[in-house]
């Protein structure tokens, strides 16, 4: 009895999975850098530019490199979910549209989440390697934080 219950519970999580990858899924890739793009604004060096691309601009940037997995359902629809909020947080692709004191505020708030080590996400680091930063890499992009939002105090003044 209880045998019969948990095949029939097995063949229904089955299909439910199968089901799933019926999903379609959304994909964000415009293969092109857009004119707005933090890095088309903003002097950005190159290994700071290396740790965006690795690190930051597969959530934030209209231009996800999608792992092998993200094939699979639910994990696509999980991965589309990160995505999505990181977009609205901040989207570098978009980063020249924000207001100029929106930018120092993102600008401030990627600071503040290298320090605290809250960015990446843990779950983003464990499945990427490239996304664990080193303490150089860190203090770089910090550097680069800091002297950006100097430059911009500057062009107010």
């Amino acid at each position: 009895m209880i045998m019969r219950i948990i095949k029939k519970i097995a063949w229904c999580l089955l299909a439910t999975l199968v089901l799933l990858q019926f999903i379609p899924a959304s994909v964000n890739k415009t293969g092109v850098v857009s004119e707005m793009d933090i890095m088309a604004q903003y002097p950005v060096p190159s290994a700071v530019q290396s740790v965006l691309e690795k690190a930051c601009y597969d959530c934030h940037s209209n231009n996800t490199s999608y792992p092998w997995y993200a094939r699979v359902q639910p994990f696509r629809l999980w991965i589309d979910g990160h995505v999505k909020d990181g977009k609205k947080e901040l989207n570098f692709s978009e980063y020249g549209s924000y207001s100029k004191k929106r930018q120092f505020n993102k600008l401030r708030s990627i600071g503040e989440s290298l320090e605290e080590g809250t960015m990446p996400l843990k779950s983003y680091r464990f499945l990427h390697a490239g996304a664990k930063l080193t303490g150089a890499q860190k203090a770089a992009v910090l550097k680069w934080v800091n002297d950006m939002r100097h430059l911009m105090e500057a062009e107010k003044e």
